[in-house]
């Protein structure tokens, strides 16, 4: 029981369980969006199941660590294949285990993206929706599942990379993902009802997928940039509504 009185134990504790929250971001966005898609009264259970599952996964990496670690040890040299001797170049073409997720993971993200986004301009969604074509529970939980596999990895690996103590690093992960759930809905909610955040939403996507390719070619993109620029957006849409609501209260009271 000393770790309770251990000032080290507890600074690890906090400042992981922040970096997970920040770094769970995007799965809550993505969860968000795949889960709005169904009805109304399975879109909580939806979005439950799907955090539930990013715990489940998480966990049970933390305590697979000597096998996730050994994602980072290199799988594929394809230098060495074609016998490019360029070091520049090659260092590129060397790929782990946790490359390739990360790349199918972006690849994707960036895919399905880019398909809302097509769907929300070209009003394919709505037209689906006019000739039955519903989406389905199942197919929405295995969405949220694939992308749940790349999100755990990268935040286990991150978490690996912080603190030694793997009770921590569960204890961390639990309290971010309790807090995820707390705040999922109103989360969802307030993407559902404004159409011009869920296109903020998706292009942010789009951006963690890039971000997520990119790093499978050891291109490494500070995420507090994506993130700084996403925030930015936002505020300046929050700003955007309260401004367009303000506006509709004056023209209703003359």
């Amino acid at each position: 029981m000393e770790w309770i009185t251990d000032p080290q134990i507890w600074i690890s504790f906090l400042t992981l369980t922040v970096l997970e929250i920040v770094l769970g971001i995007d799965n809550i966005v993505f969860i968000s969006i795949q889960s709005n898609k169904l009805p109304l009264e399975q879109q909580k259970k939806a979005r439950q199941i799907g955090l539930l599952l990013a715990l489940v996964m998480r966990v049970a990496l933390l305590f697979s660590i000597k096998w996730v670690m050994g994602l980072t040890a290199p799988l594929f040299n394809f230098g060495e294949m074609f016998d490019i001797e360029n070091v520049a170049v090659a260092r590129y073409l060397e790929l782990s285990g946790r490359d390739l997720i990360l790349f199918i993971g972006g690849l994707f993200l960036i895919y399905k993206s880019t398909t809302e986004i097509h769907h929300k301009v070209e009003g394919h969604a709505e037209a689906a929706i006019k000739n039955g074509k519903v989406v389905t529970f199942s197919s929405v939980i295995i969405q949220i599942l694939i992308l749940d596999i790349v999100f755990s990895l990268d935040s286990v690996i991150t978490a690996v990379g912080m603190v030694d103590q793997i009770g921590v690093m569960i204890a961390s992960v639990i309290v971010a993902v309790g807090i995820m759930l707390v705040s999922a809905e109103s989360i969802s909610n307030f993407v559902n009802n404004h159409p011009s955040v869920k296109m903020l939403a998706l292009a942010f996507l789009l951006l963690i997928g890039v971000s997520l390719t990119a790093e499978a070619f050891d291109q490494h993109i500070p995420k507090g940039y994506i993130y700084f620029a996403m925030a930015f957006s936002v505020l300046v849409e929050w700003l955007n509504i309260r401004s367009t609501k303000k506006a509709a209260d004056k023209a209703a009271k003359l």
